[in-house]
């Protein structure tokens, strides 16, 4: 008789738990995101605007389903 799989590890998530936290994290990636973008003359500036900008989209759609 074979045996049972072990229940699956719970998946690591890149964002907070409640809506405080998130908060937080996504308007500080939009902060940084504004700083890349006043230097968006030079590549670090669009580097910088590019990458928190992303992740700030990304926080925000998680910080949408968050109830908390």
């Amino acid at each position: 008789m074979p045996h049972p799989s072990p229940p699956a590890a719970p998946r690591p998530r890149f964002f907070a738990g409640n809506r405080r936290d998130g908060a937080r994290l996504l308007s500080s990636a939009l902060v940084i995101t504004g700083i890349g973008l006043v230097r968006v003359d030079h590549p670090v500036g669009r580097l910088v605007a590019l990458v928190a900008g992303s992740l700030a989209l990304y926080w925000w759609l998680q910080y949408r389903q968050l109830r908390q």
